[in-house]
């Protein structure tokens, strides 16, 4: 994270919150209690200033300005570096060279505009933001499973800047596998993964960088930051095999389940190897409660698959999406609430929940040694008086 200098910026007033008198002296920038701040006394003067903080003006255009509407000395420079520390005001040129790079390409840029208003709501530096959405450029996800749920998913993904969304599946697409902003109705009968690493890239608002044959020859080729499970077999989906995510767990590759079992969508565990509960510490406890319930995953495995699987539609882009949300908190460098817990809902009353997957003892991945399988994203709102909103008091000459 960068450090702040407001002698550097270029402030802008976050354009994400909308403003509102709360009385003739109290601003509130925010309408939600999660991020709503109310600035106060203030005066009409630095009221009118804050118009100037449009991303135009450096520290000292802005000083002039100060003089010119009778402010003094130093409430200008006192005024921004109070509304940076409050997380009110962005940075229009700070975030480094990939953040540069991306202003550069306007036409992407103008597509990612929401993605980065909604960043600068949780971004707590200036310019973190626009650099957590370039960062995401470098980055790479892999999706296993290009059903309705993995489809929606992966495009989500590449749709939100991810600069790489690999695809796996096996099998050719079905009437049954097409879904709005998945796989097409025209690639019904091509290969899956194909079909799903085109409709990704349809998405992206740039093309994913270039990675040589030379890099990948060598072996020096980073890795997956991420990797989702989406399998269409619902069965995988209740009770994940421990054994097909092996290798990720070996390699400590973060990964994420998701999917749809008889009208019940699920999201999660995600999995931090070694750190948070994962699909063995969920079997072995299921096991631990439930003494037939290895019997019924081996009759539900063995028994004859049924011709069509229930994947309500809107249920499984539901569930992409929130996948997609829980995936792109990670990839920001947030721990999503998902780690060491599976949220499910269900058809018809579509009430969230969440079940908690403990680290497990008897599982091999280790997580239980470090005693974090509880892990949690603390929320950064702060619920006070005024509607939840955060207030900030000093801001009159």
């Amino acid at each position: 994270m960068q450090q702040m200098d407001p002698q550097s910026m270029v402030p802008i007033v976050k354009p994400a919150l909308r403003r509102g008198w709360r009385d003739r002296t109290t601003l509130q920038f925010g309408m939600t209690p999660a991020h709503a701040v109310t600035l106060g006394p203030m005066d009409p003067a630095t009221a009118s200033f804050l118009d100037l903080l449009n991303g135009t003006r450096g520290p000292a255009l802005l000083r002039e300005e100060g003089r010119r509407m009778d402010l003094p000395d130093g409430h200008v420079d006192a005024l921004v570096e109070r509304l940076a520390r409050s997380g009110l005001v962005d940075d229009a040129r700070a975030g480094g060279p990939a953040a540069d790079a991306l202003r550069a390409k306007k036409e992407v840029l103008d597509r990612l505009r929401p993605d980065l208003a909604s960043l600068s709501l949780t971004a707590s530096e200036p310019g973190e933001a626009i650099g957590l959405l370039a960062a995401r450029r470098s980055l790479r996800v892999q999706v296993r499973g290009a059903g309705r749920v993995g489809g929606v998913l992966a495009s989500l993904l590449s749709g939100a800047g991810v600069g790489e969304v690999d695809v796996r599946d096996v099998g050719r697409v079905e009437p049954g596998d097409v879904a709005p902003g998945g796989l097409p109705s025209e690639s019904v009968g091509d290969r899956r993964d194909e079909a799903a690493r085109r409709a990704a890239r349809r998405s992206a608002p740039d093309r994913p960088p270039r990675r040589t044959s030379r890099t990948r020859l060598e072996g020096d080729d980073p890795g997956f930051s991420l990797v989702i499970l989406t399998p269409r077999d619902d069965v995988d989906v209740h009770a994940p095999a421990p054994s097909a995510a092996d290798p990720l767990i070996a390699s400590g590759t973060p990964h994420l389940y998701a999917g749809v079992v008889e009208g019940t969508g699920v999201v999660g565990p995600f999995v931090l190897p070694g750190e948070t509960g994962c699909a063995g510490c969920l079997h072995e406890a299921r096991t631990e409660r439930d003494q037939a319930w290895p019997r019924l995953v081996a009759q539900w495995r063995s028994g004859r698959q049924r011709p069509v699987r229930p994947c309500d539609l809107a249920l499984a882009t539901t569930v992409a999406g929130l996948a997609a949300t829980h995936a792109l908190a990670f990839l920001d460098g947030r721990v999503p609430s998902s780690a060491g817990a599976r949220w499910e809902v269900s058809l018809p009353a579509l009430h969230w929940h969440a079940r908690p997957v403990w680290a497990h003892p008897a599982c091999p991945c280790g997580a239980a040694e470090k005693g974090k399988g509880g892990m949690r994203l603390q929320g950064r709102g702060v619920a006070r008086d005024n509607g939840g909103a955060t207030t900030v008091e000093g801001v009159t000459p």
